[in-house]
């Protein structure tokens, strides 16, 4: 029996892509190795023509499956899903965009087959990206290493490949914000870097707004560590400091108007302590607000049509 391979690959609004994206994934099936390719496509929630494009090529290629959200749950959520239905001994996460290189699996396998379990592709360079996504993107990974016990692989995005065993052990994740560069790396197994160029997308436009680059941020820290609850306390004593120093700065600074300094240094405390406030509030209320998403006995998303499952 052949190794099965899944392939899965969210879509929103690529319909400048899908024509090239297919062409080149179905290459793979031209080179002469063992491997059998299932392609899980997961429509979240498009509003242009992606989806009936996936249909069109479905009806002719047994081996598309197409999952279709009844709205759109995000980039990871569709991740998720795919992974959910994906029947393969080994599963490969890529991006429709086609910045992610399909030509890229084959040395994927090939160090699958030296019994590499995940193999993440590492950007060696990002061409095509703002100034302000690549610097976010460094300061991301600086900070996420220091204050977590598991080094994240920097430059690292969702492309890469699992033996099934990883995907077993990710499908027992159930958190309602995944986020899946941090879960397999918490899951860890033998894994192995493979660096590449990451070439502009080929058509369209980037569907991550710095808000929603923010929120992937914050969901990678927050699903990997609690150093954050901590991070109260600490700047609690520090900025308790500061208040006191404003304080005694202003009783005794010697200027001709003793009554101004005296209120600099009140309004001075009164700010630093309700920074402090708002920050710690800030922290709390992120890791709240997952504590409720995951009682909440919700789903991670809803299907409203599956074709070739």
């Amino acid at each position: 029996m052949p190794t099965v391979i899944s392939i899965v690959i969210p879509i929103y609004n690529e319909q400048e892509c899908i024509t090239e994206l297919w062409k080149r994934i179905y290459a793979l099936n031209n080179l002469p190795t063992q491997y059998r390719y299932e392609y899980i496509f997961v429509d979240d929630g498009s509003t242009d023509n992606s989806l009936e494009m996936l249909k069109g090529l479905a009806n002719t290629h047994t081996e598309i499956k197409i999952i279709s959200f009844s709205r759109n749950f995000g980039h990871d959520i569709a991740v998720v899903a795919g992974c959910d239905y994906a029947t393969g001994d080994v599963i490969v996460l890529m991006d429709g965009d086609l910045q992610d290189p399909p030509e890229l699996i084959p040395e994927m396998l090939r160090l699958y087959e030296q019994g590499y379990d995940v193999v993440y592709a590492k950007r060696r360079s990002r061409q095509g990206e703002s100034f302000f996504k690549i610097k976010g993107a460094q300061l991301f990974y600086w900070f996420i290493n220091r204050i977590s016990s598991i080094k994240i692989p920097e430059n690292t995005s969702n492309f890469r490949l699992m033996s099934r065993k990883v995907l077993d052990e990710m499908n027992r994740l159930k958190e309602q914000d995944p986020n899946i560069r941090t879960m397999v790396t918490w899951i860890g197994f033998r894994q192995k870097a493979l660096e590449f160029d990451r070439k502009p997308r080929f058509a369209g436009k980037t569907k991550y707004s710095p808000i929603k680059m923010l929120k992937l941020a914050s969901d990678g820290i927050v699903s990997i560590t609690n150093k954050p609850l901590h991070f109260s306390t600490l700047f609690g004593a520090i900025f308790l400091l500061i208040s006191i120093v404003c304080i005694v700065s202003a009783f005794v600074l010697k200027t001709d108007n003793q009554i101004y300094a005296i209120v600099c240094g009140v309004l001075s405390a009164m700010f630093f302590i309700g920074a402090i406030h708002l920050f710690a509030i800030g922290i709390f209320a992120e890791y709240i607000s997952r504590i409720h998403n995951n009682t909440r006995g919700r789903p991670r998303y809803i299907i409203s049509e599956k074709i070739n499952i």
